[in-house]
């Protein structure tokens, strides 16, 4: 009898085990991964902010600083977003998502080209020169211009045959905020719409794109805006903005939701 109780004890204890490892992995593959990235001419520290609140909503996050202004925006693409995907990986994260500033979501359409991201998730994109920027059309002439913003500065131009203009869509769900508040105002002459100082509201678009929200910031400190990381977490949960303010958002296409009333279209 006490053999018998033994064996069952044992199988018992066999089973609870494998039930918990397996509840264990599976929370393991369920984990949310971030990469972060900065804008041109930028450091990480310019989206620590954001960093600190992904990780405190219990995000694995990656925020590393690159060379932006050292190389074209294919090589710091290639060499720059390996990393973080690795990393994610090594975390055993289940999804992979990117949160970007201005061309560094340039980089994540450049990367999504040729390469495939298993897990790839939600990206958001704030102030995003997906078209361009008025900036550059009139500066890149400047002999300065180069030597301060470096050659993937140039690419940034309005151009149809630009490299913002040039990329094909890309997959995943994909989120934009622009700014229609200007940070530079000495560049004001360079717009004739809505624009945050460095790209205008129109350029930040990309067809694919799955919500759209326009907020009263600057380029240069966009990120660090609170209502503006509010939004960035719920997209990540969401897949859509949340709408604050009726005159904020533009939305393409009809919303996932029955909450249609709060939505502008276009």
């Amino acid at each position: 009898m006490r053999i018998l109780q033994t064996f069952l004890a044992t199988i018992i204890c066999t089973v609870m085990l494998v039930l918990v490892t397996t509840t264990a992995r599976a929370d393991l593959d369920n984990r949310e991964c971030v990469i972060v990235l900065h804008g041109l001419g930028r450091t990480e520290a310019s989206m620590g902010k954001i960093e600190n609140t992904l990780a405190n909503n219990g995000y694995l996050v990656w925020n590393e600083a690159y060379p932006s202004r050292e190389a074209e925006i294919e090589i710091l693409a290639a060499d720059h977003l390996p990393p973080g995907i690795r990393q994610c990986e090594d975390w055993n994260a289940g999804t992979i998502h990117f949160v970007t500033h201005s061309m560094g979501g340039i980089l994540v359409r450049q990367y999504l080209q040729s390469n495939k991201i298993p897990g790839l998730g939600k990206i958001v994109m704030l102030a995003p020169p997906n078209q361009g920027s008025e900036v550059v059309d009139h500066m890149k002439e400047s002999s300065f211009f180069e030597e301060i913003m470096g050659p993937a500065g140039l690419q940034l131009s309005t151009q149809n045959n630009s490299k913002p203009n040039y990329l094909k869509p890309i997959p995943g769900t994909i989120g934009i905020i622009a700014g229609s508040v200007t940070s530079d105002p000495w560049f004001a002459w360079m717009f004739d719409g809505p624009n945050d100082g460095k790209v205008s509201v129109e350029s930040t678009r990309l067809y694919e794109m799955a919500d759209f929200l326009v907020v009263e910031h600057g380029h240069t400190f966009i990120m660090k805006s609170d209502d503006v990381i509010e939004q960035v977490l719920f997209f990540l949960k969401h897949g859509k903005f949340k709408a604050d303010r009726q005159s904020d958002l533009l939305y393409r296409g009809k919303p996932p939701d029955s909450q249609e009333d709060v939505y502008r279209y276009r």
